[in-house]
């Protein structure tokens, strides 16, 4: 082997690392989101929150949606949190689970979940095959396998909602992430489908809110995933229609 072949080989094995090594740290960043401490008492007890870092890396969102009811809402959103099992935080049904415990008046659920389940193992080593790459341009039926199991899981969760009298559920979707997550697109269109039809099937009166036609780049910031400021926002001003009956 000369010299030139040997140095693009040393490149080429750099450059792999190097990929790895950024989709490890993003994902890590996803795991090792600081959960926040619940808030267990507010002016509207019977009003709740759960679900993952898309609500809880800031608490902008619900600040945003607090300001516009005048009013405080319990909060129990866990950075990293999976839907039923694994993550570094507190899964969303044992959030749920939680806040009941703590008062089981729970009349409204504004919630989140299952971003998490996709995008941290794909990151990872991707053994679901959820992102798609130029040799793979479409969505593999091992993902979509994968998410229907979610969706499994996601009905399971607001039936129980519901039979334990919660009247509605607000569904937050997930919004198509940005820069090395793009991969991620097809999979996020085909979770927030099958999110969507959870809400119709389960027994629950809920309703899916879809942010994908809401949600730009620059509403992102930089590690692809999260809202910034102007992104919470956006996402309160698509949940406050749904929420403002309700209270």
């Amino acid at each position: 082997m000369n010299n030139t072949t040997n140095n693009k080989s040393i490149f080429s094995i750099a450059t792999i690392t190097t990929k790895v090594f950024t989709a490890g740290l993003i994902a890590l960043s996803l795991i090792a989101c600081s959960p926040s401490n619940y808030v267990t008492s507010a002016d509207r007890n019977e009003v709740i929150t759960v679900g993952d870092s898309i609500f809880d890396k800031t608490g902008e969102l619900q600040v945003f949606l607090e300001q516009e009811a005048g009013e405080t809402f319990r909060r129990y959103t866990q950075g990293g949190s999976y839907l039923v099992s694994g993550g570094s935080s507190t899964p969303i049904v044992l959030q749920y689970a939680d806040a009941k415990a703590d008062n089981a008046g729970i009349e409204t659920v504004v919630m989140n979940g299952g971003g998490n389940d996709i995008m941290v193992p794909a990151l990872l080593l991707d053994p679901n095959k959820c992102k798609t790459k130029w040799w793979r341009p479409s969505l593999t039926s091992k993902c979509k396998a994968f998410i229907d199991d979610l969706y499994v899981d996601t009905v399971n969760l607001l039936n129980t909602m519901d039979a334990d009298g919660v009247n509605n559920i607000i569904y937050l979707g997930y919004y198509h992430p940005k820069g090395s997550m793009t991969g991620l697109i097809q999979a996020v269109d085909y979770g927030d489908l099958r999110l969507e039809q959870a809400c119709s099937a389960s027994t629950a009166n809920c309703v899916f809110v879809d942010s994908r036609s809401s949600i730009i780049s620059s509403d992102i910031i930089s590690d692809g995933l999260h809202p910034n400021t102007s992104g919470s926002q956006k996402l309160a001003n698509l949940i406050w229609p749904e929420l403002q009956p309700l209270l």
